[in-house]
């Protein structure tokens, strides 16, 4: 008998979109693997997937053989698509549009890793579900889609939409998902039989703390700098900061000489500099349109300041 003929199994299914991450892939379909292991039986098919039925190469180099998404996948009962950190990737993926939503509309389940979530967002299957997606491109989805607002945890399971943020995450996930259909106890050993003895619960952070990315543990620092990294697009003044913070602006100066070294304004700088640079490498927005989103008055004051701190321009950055 055939895995597909039998009575208990669930076929999931993995969209692979080139490049994807293997690490995330792997992360997702190896404790499926280990709970048919224990519990001596098929509960689970991983099937790899693709629009053409033709293999996918991973990020790493590795290729998948797949089997073509419009036949096997109403087959399954959930669908993954699973995305690596190329936006030109997810972009060129409009042709898993349609049969998605074909499937969304028959009852699959359907979830995203890492940036699977991008593909899930431009074929309008999270407009009404809670979702997350990897840190780093949370900013381009928000960019492209402003009506979306993904949460920064390790994985939502809303319903029929399922996510995670990639990397080793979709273990957490798993577990929750194998909890679901075997018991809490039974996905715990699954989670044990790869040493995973901490499972994360969904809304834990994806990133360290602040504290830890800063290297300070100060709180009225810590609540101005967590602001600066959310308040980028219009940017507040060093009073309004300090006025959150609860402390005087000339205090507020001090504690950022002392336990950074450089001053509250070019620290601001640096943050929105940074997530520039993420907007250049991952999204199709102009120089000009990414100058505004960061809080520059003109790109040409964008410019310049990108050269400074990066030391080329923005036109040969995203070169």
């Amino acid at each position: 008998m055939s895995h597909g003929d039998q009575k208990n199994l669930q076929r999931i299914g993995f969209v692979l979109v080139p490049n994807f991450a293997l690490m995330s892939y792997a992360s997702a379909t190896e404790p499926l693997r280990a709970a048919n292991l224990i519990a001596g039986t098929a509960l689970y098919e991983a099937v790899p997937l693709s629009t053409d039925g033709l293999p996918v190469r991973s990020s790493s180099g590795l290729t998948i053989s797949c089997n073509k998404l419009s036949k096997a996948g109403g087959t399954c009962h959930t669908i993954y698509v699973c995305a690596g950190g190329d936006p030109q990737d997810w972009y060129e993926s409009t042709s898993l549009h349609a049969p998605l939503r074909k499937f969304a509309r028959s009852g699959v389940r359907i979830g995203g890793i890492s940036s699977g979530s991008y593909v899930l967002a431009s074929a309008g299957l999270v407009d009404n579900s809670d979702f997350t997606i990897h840190w780093e491109h949370a900013p381009l989805l928000k960019e492209a889609f402003p009506h979306l607002a993904p949460r920064q945890a390790r994985f939502v399971i809303d319903g029929a939409r399922v996510t995670c943020g990639g990397g080793v995450a979709p273990l957490d996930m798993m577990h929750a998902v194998i909890s679901e259909r075997m018991g809490a106890d039974f996905a715990r050993r699954v989670s044990d039989w790869y040493l995973h003895t901490a499972v994360a619960e969904p809304s834990d952070p994806q990133r360290a703390s602040a504290a830890k990315r800063f290297g300070t543990n100060h709180p009225a620092l810590l609540t101005v700098l967590e602001k600066m990294e959310t308040a980028i697009e219009n940017p507040l003044s060093r009073a309004e900061m300090a006025r959150l913070a609860g402390i005087s602006a000339r205090h507020l100066d001090r504690l950022f000489l002392n336990h950074r070294g450089i001053t509250f304004l070019d620290t601001y700088r640096q943050i929105r500099l940074r997530h520039s640079r993420r907007l250049l490498e991952q999204s199709p927005l102009s120089i000009s349109e990414i100058a505004f989103a960061t809080g520059f008055s003109s790109p040409g004051h964008f410019s310049r300041s990108f050269k400074a701190e990066f030391g080329e321009n923005p036109r040969d950055a995203r070169r």
